[in-house]
């Protein structure tokens, strides 16, 4: 090869790296070129999931507390950055009833809802939250937020689900400003409050059941604005949205708060950014499975976060990938990242031209949207299917969607005893782990020789196997399985440990496997190793416990210890 050749490949090798680095933070640098074709379908797309989003919006910033047209705001730039730099390229990004409601949670005791301090807060909780997302996908630490598991999400998911649906009951059934108390006393409920709510949700049911593809959300609220109108309902005194400022949203800088404030709104941020990143990756997951790509939960941290940061800067709250907004994305067609974008333009369309339509849609039709898609999120039923599967489980889910409830209005503290109690689970676990005496069974493998009933391998012979890794919570229970075992069989010659499934040693694993070794070693007995694999091997050998010795006997496979332990007994 010439030296002409070597420059070139250099070159094309230089390049490829440029490319990689830039689309690793240019993400939108690789989106396919458009066609006539993809931009009519990508269109038709875009408008239906924007004509599903602004309702939706407004819905969920009376969730937060939030002045009503932030929610059409965080359905703007936040869902244009998100495209723009996330991996996943169909997620619906912008306001989402889960973090919506951690919002208010969060909030309600430091401020008044839809005060300036109330927004302050919120943008303030949002700017941390993405941040802590960008941080995280920038070093590449994604799988730290997946110590929430499914049980606890689900326990967490069930239990704000129930919380949002009582929230929303006033509104629906047309007693706004009285407690459940106080509904025997006073005037009787808002008739047509009540007709708007159930027609609404029932509204909402069919069209999801029949016309999946129609924008119902958009048509319920065009529908009911006609009505609204039509009979007065604003001047009768019914609750309606009322006026939205019209004009995209301006540059948003919150009041500087102190260090006691912002330390307050740490751990809240730091949950939604968790429960946020689950949303994300449960529509993710579809999202990439159907396009045939492998995930990039660090990309997409990188991108949601800087989406979050956006929402904030133009006075929004805390923004997540929609699960159902991102099926109807697929289910309406979308190929590519070009659907947003036509989805942006007509949020950006609507900010300008179409606020005054939405001032006489009653608040009960905001209540029938987000109890339409709370409902959605209540399956009484994964509680029973998980208690089939594991009881400890199912245990942690209920009591998270327990502590979920009665911690409201402070519900991240269910999600926060979840995660206890599941990362309990965990190391519980790990520090009890399975050991078991193993026999030959009939079929030629190894098996618990005390379930299945077989005879030992021989008669003064102790083989076990430890399904775990050897590190600091699984050592001493094997070192006390092999001690148990020499107190009772006075007369043992030989131990086998049959190590194929140790695939890890730590420091404190190595030291007691030299403890074991010498410990045998002081009592004559033999110890057998078999199946240890190399990266457990080359702990074991840089501690000096793998040298050769009259009483250590190490077999690659389990085949050969048998035929090896067959012959000497």
């Amino acid at each position: 090869m010439t030296a002409a050749d070597n420059n070139s490949n250099n070159n094309d090798k230089n390049a490829n790296k440029t490319r990689e680095r830039l689309l690793r933070w240019f993400p939108f640098l690789s989106w396919p070129r458009p066609d006539r074709a993809l931009l009519i379908n990508e269109a038709s797309a875009g408008v239906t999931v924007a004509l599903m989003v602004i309702p939706q919006g407004v819905a969920y910033a009376a969730l937060a507390g939030m002045p009503l047209v932030t929610g059409i705001y965080a359905a703007l730039f936040p869902a244009l950055i998100a495209v723009l730099f996330s991996s996943s390229a169909r997620l619906s990004v912008g306001p989402t009833a889960l973090t919506s409601v951690l919002v208010g949670a969060s909030l309600t005791p430091l401020a008044v809802p839809g005060s300036d301090e109330w927004v302050a807060l919120a943008v303030w909780l949002t700017l941390l939250s993405g941040a802590m997302q960008v941080l995280l996908g920038a070093v590449r630490f994604g799988w730290l937020l997946r110590l929430v598991n499914s049980p606890v999400l689900m326990g967490f998911t069930q239990g704000a689900a129930v919380l949002i649906t009582l929230s929303q009951l006033p509104a629906l059934l047309g007693f706004t400003g009285r407690s459940y108390a106080q509904l025997l006393q006073g005037p009787p409920p808002d008739f047509y409050a009540i007709g708007f709510g159930l027609g609404g949700m029932a509204m909402l049911w069919l069209g999801k059941r029949f016309v999946p593809k129609l924008p119902t959300t958009m048509a319920l609220v065009a529908v009911t604005a006609i009505v609204s109108y039509a009979i007065s309902y604003a001047l009768q005194g019914g609750a309606v949205i009322g006026a939205l400022p019209s004009g995209l949203p301006s540059l948003y800088i919150p009041q500087l708060v102190s260090g006691a404030g912002l330390g307050t709104l740490l751990l809240p941020a730091f949950l939604i950014t968790l429960v946020s990143f689950l949303e994300t990756a449960s529509s993710a997951k579809v999202d990439n499975a159907r396009a045939g790509t492998l995930w990039n939960e660090n990309q997409d941290l990188i991108g949601q976060g800087l989406a979050k940061i956006a929402s904030g800067l133009t006075g929004s709250f805390p923004t997540s990938s929609s699960f159902s907004r991102s099926a109807i994305t697929l289910y309406a067609g979308a190929k590519t990242q070009w659907a947003t974008l036509f989805s942006v333009a007509v949020v950006a369309g609507a900010l300008l031209w179409a606020m005054p339509l939405l001032y006489h849609v009653p608040q009960a039709v905001l209540a029938s949207v987000v109890v339409t898609a709370t409902i959605g999120l209540m399956k009484p039923s994964a509680f029973v299917a998980l208690w089939k599967v594991s009881r400890i489980e199912a245990a942690i889910s209920l009591a998270t969607f327990a502590l979920t409830i009665a911690s409201a209005p402070e519900i991240y503290w269910g999600v926060l005893g979840g995660l206890l109690a599941a990362l309990a689970h965990y190391m519980y676990r790990h520090l009890h782990p399975r050991i078991i005496e193993v026999g030959l069974h009939p079929d030629g493998s190894l098996r618990d020789r005390h379930l299945w009933q077989l005879p030992p391998l021989a008669p003064q012979l102790y083989a076990l196997r430890m399904d775990a890794e050897l590190d600091f919570a699984s050592a001493s229970t094997l070192e006390r399985a092999i001690n148990i075992a020499l107190a009772q069989r006075p007369g043992l010659t030989d131990v086998c440990l049959f190590a194929q499934p140790i695939n890890r040693v730590d420091i404190t694993g190595a030291e007691v496997f030299g403890s074991i070794r010498r410990l045998l070693e002081s009592r004559g007995v033999c110890l057998h190793i078999s199946g240890l694999k190399l990266p457990a091997q080359q702990v074991l050998d840089r501690a000096g416990l793998l040298t050769p010795g009259p009483l250590l006997c190490s077999y690659r496979t389990d085949a050969d210890a048998l035929a090896a332990l067959s012959a000497e007994c």
